[in-house]
């Protein structure tokens, strides 16, 4: 444990599937083209907050070509994704992260919007075998940190929280559960982005909705 109860060796594990066709639970309500932006813009918001965060490094799994550019803007290592699942593209990245000598990862979802260095450590902060930060409904796990590098078998299937909690105690682990607002809110369903539109933020993806009219459009038609 580091100093001020940081962990060392903490890598980010950012699984991306890229823009095309991102977020079809949003189609009724914007364009493709809106969707696709406004998925590069929480991914970039995603990767700014762990770029400022006190961690080892951060690896971007994906096929995306995009993701690739991604890496190379924020200084992190592109891994080629060959898993079927989301499940088996992170437990890719941990044996990628764990062959570097890593000493545990923070798989984190690209979707939070408002996610902000200061959760990051805030999940860090303490953290020892495996920490989990579910969404705002306490049903889908948007962030588990894990040392070492999967130190229990992952669930990721939208329904997650709990699977999470029991596969930690089956490894023998007891979880530890953070609970932060920039951690919670993921972007799955209108009701969720109407939620981060309605309210202004210095955030990547609250300046594209606002840019291109999103936000104003889907507080108007809600009221």
């Amino acid at each position: 444990m580091a100093r001020d109860g940081l962990p060392e060796g903490i890598w980010a594990v950012l699984p991306f599937k890229g823009t095309q066709g991102a977020k079809g639970r949003l189609a009724p309500h914007l364009s493709e083209a809106e969707r696709a932006g406004l998925m590069l813009a929480m991914a970039r918001g995603v990767l700014e907050a762990l770029s400022n965060a006190p961690l080892a490094g951060i690896a971007i799994v994906s096929r995306s070509g995009i993701a690739r550019e991604l890496a190379e803007q924020f200084g992190a290592t592109f891994v080629a994704e060959t898993a079927s699942s989301l499940t088996g593209a992170v437990t890719e990245a941990g044996a990628f992260v764990a062959a570097r000598g890593g000493a545990g990862t923070m798989i984190i979802h690209a979707d939070l919007p408002a996610v902000t260095s200061a959760d990051i450590e805030a999940a860090l902060q303490g953290h020892e075998h495996v920490t989990l930060a579910p969404d705002r409904h306490d049903i889908g796990t948007n962030c588990i940190v894990a040392t070492p590098p999967n130190a229990m078998r992952y669930q990721f299937d939208g329904t997650s929280f709990a699977p999470h909690q029991a596969l930690a105690r089956a490894a023998g682990i007891e979880p530890r559960i953070v609970r932060r607002p920039g951690l919670g809110l993921d972007i799955d369903t209108i009701d969720a982005l109407r939620d981060f539109a309605s309210t202004p933020s210095d955030t990547e993806a609250w300046r594209y909705l606002n840019a291109h009219g999103v936000a104003s459009r889907l507080v108007d038609t809600h009221n």
